[in-house]
């Protein structure tokens, strides 16, 4: 199937054809054309599925058959993070770039004039985050009467993050007679409840868990004390073009980059503590890839578009299934390859067992030969640990990410568990 099969308006398929893009992706496939006709949809799909086009483009074309109503808000986007809102202004200018539609984010962080003063010309679609969008609407900034399209992109992660009662209240300020599309990685039944209360007739779409194809797990038992020194060594015997690394709090981000800068790596950081220019410039580095490691909390696990990242690091396990999803989702992206490990110490275990329940297989135990797993203290070792396979017929060639970086080494027997994933690309 091609773009040019969805029948789209002339000047968004010219867009499309610009942008270089051709083959929809398959979550794009099953839901533009149920957008398009105008019904509500719950999209179920991971980042990196191409889910933002599959409502940014019916959003366009739908604005783009009505001109008189340039400069008036039609379409409002409620996502959980402010680098989320921004990353798909970009795609909705991209994709609307000549005809005329305007965006605008809303979201918290930063000052309110530029955001008071787009409100006050006039843009057809906002990209919000919730607090801020009901703070200009108390303000009389914003008014939402004439919106036509609702989209509640990573709504899973809004619930998560606790924005359940001003989505409601945005919502209670939408005209009823609108259409709603609903994405979300997972789906709770609280989003169960709230889609019956929101929608009408909703059709129901889902991409699957097909990334997780290209994507090899494998977890690397190791005591607290030393994760870091095995990440060092790691990186140090392999260098990995393109790693993120996910702690569990501000302070060990901050902790772990100091380290990985003062081991020589070009590393970044990324929390909620960093103001929104701080952020921002960290994440353009590490897409340009300036950065070969970037740390960072769940803030970043959601929703950003980052291409090329070869490996997503678990310094510290997630608290749920569900995070560990959104976060290997980084990797392996657009079909491309990709390496999710886990670092994991005695107490995580019952987490690794819902982990693996999730994904409906067991996931390889890795011990890494040279390392010494019994040192004391925190300084860094100095070995040179082998990251080499045993041969074996079960085990595919050594990977290579972008630039020809060689991929990390996953050898070593298992340490405990139940067995390996016998896919090495992913689980089936």
């Amino acid at each position: 199937m091609q773009f040019t099969d969805f029948k789209l308006h002339p000047q968004l398929a010219r867009a499309i054809t610009r942008a270089g893009y051709e083959a929809p992706t398959p979550i794009q496939v099953k839901a533009i054309p149920l957008a398009l006709e105008g019904k509500d949809l719950i999209g179920t799909a991971q980042t990196g599925t191409g889910k933002t086009a599959a409502f940014t483009l019916p959003i366009i074309n739908h604005l783009l058959k009505d001109p008189s109503k340039l400069g008036k808000t039609r379409a409002v986007i409620v996502t959980p993070t402010r680098e989320l809102a921004e990353q798909i202004n970009v795609t909705i200018r991209e994709f609307a770039q000549g005809t005329g539609i305007r965006s605008a984010t809303i979201y918290g962080g930063v000052g309110m004039g530029l955001q008071m003063r787009a409100l006050r010309e006039g843009v057809e679609i906002l990209v919000v985050c919730p607090g801020r969008l009901l703070d200009h609407i108390g303000q009389g900034n914003a008014a939402l009467k004439g919106v036509e399209i609702l989209v509640l992109d990573e709504a899973d992660r809004m619930f998560d993050m606790g924005f359940l009662p001003s989505v409601t209240s945005i919502i209670a300020q939408l005209p009823k007679d609108r259409q709603t599309l609903l994405f979300s990685a997972t789906f709770a039944p609280e989003l169960q409840k709230l889609t019956g209360q929101i929608m009408r007739r909703p059709e129901r779409v889902d991409a699957g868990m097909g990334m997780l194809k290209t994507i090899a797990h494998a977890l690397y038992p190791v005591p607290q004390h030393l994760k870091t020194n095995l990440l060092v060594d790691m990186v140090k015997a392999k260098n990995p073009y393109s790693v993120l690394v996910f702690t569990r709090t501000k302070h060990r981000a901050n902790r772990v980059f100091e380290q990985l800068e003062k081991a020589g790596f070009p590393t970044g950081v990324l929390h909620s503590n960093k103001s929104q220019n701080q952020r921002q410039q960290a994440l353009d580095l590490f897409r340009k890839g300036k950065l070969q490691i970037l740390v960072a909390t769940d803030i970043a696990a959601r929703g950003l578009d980052i291409e090329n990242v070869t490996h997503v690091v678990n310094y510290d396990i997630p608290d749920t299934p569900e995070t560990y999803l959104h976060r290997i989702g980084r990797t392996g992206r657009a079909e491309k390859e990709g390496d999710a490990m886990t670092f994991i110490s005695p107490e995580d275990g019952a987490m690794v067992r819902d982990i693996e329940r999730a994904l409906k297989a067991p996931i390889e135990r890795v011990i890494i030969e040279g390392f010494d797993y019994k040192a004391m203290g925190s300084a860094h070792s100095h070995q040179s640990p082998s990251f080499n396979r045993p041969a074996g017929p079960t085990q595919p060639a050594q990977r290579s990410g972008p630039s020809g970086r060689p991929a990390f080494g996953r050898n070593g027997p298992p340490t405990f568990g139940r067995g390996r994933l016998q896919d090495r690309r992913g689980v089936r």
